[in-house]
């Protein structure tokens, strides 16, 4: 009887494929740090995403927040429900409109929790020279613009 084989018969070969692979790769490691991180002020990646995107511009609609997620409405306003219960953001009709509003509280969270993740993720990246995250930063906007939304 042959031994078992325990080696994959089949390996990527296309650059294309194992470029996504690798992207994928580092993408969970810096979403894992990035999870511990967030942690302590008891706020998930997507949470931190759209403290940062409101905080950024108070008054957003949440059809905005949706097209700069590139998320669903649904999972949207499940985590605007659960930040809107935790006293982070409120929403306020404007016509047809939803409006997102951080809170006091969100306010203060948003100075506590987005330069300190700002500075995690950049002692993260600093292990490319500036030059090279700078090629990163534009070889993933040009893919970004190139790919079909999601």
């Amino acid at each position: 009887m042959p031994p078992l084989r325990t080696t994959p018969q089949h390996r990527p070969r296309g650059v294309g494929v194992l470029a996504w692979l690798r992207l994928a790769r580092v993408h969970q490691k810096v979403e894992r740090t990035a999870m511990e991180h967030l942690r302590q002020w008891n706020v998930s990646v997507p949470q931190f995403d759209i403290l940062a995107h409101v905080g950024a511009a108070e008054g957003i609609t949440q059809q905005e927040l949706t097209v700069a997620r590139l998320t669903t409405k649904g999972n949207l306003s499940q985590i605007l429900d659960h930040m809107e219960r935790d006293g982070i953001v409120r929403r306020e009709r404007d016509g047809h409109l939803k409006r997102i509003w951080l809170t006091d509280a969100g306010r203060q969270l948003f100075a506590e929790v987005v330069p300190a993740h700002e500075a995690l993720i950049t002692e993260q990246l600093s292990a490319l020279a500036p030059v090279d995250q700078d090629r990163l930063l534009r070889l993933l906007r040009s893919l970004d613009r190139r790919l079909r939304p999601g």
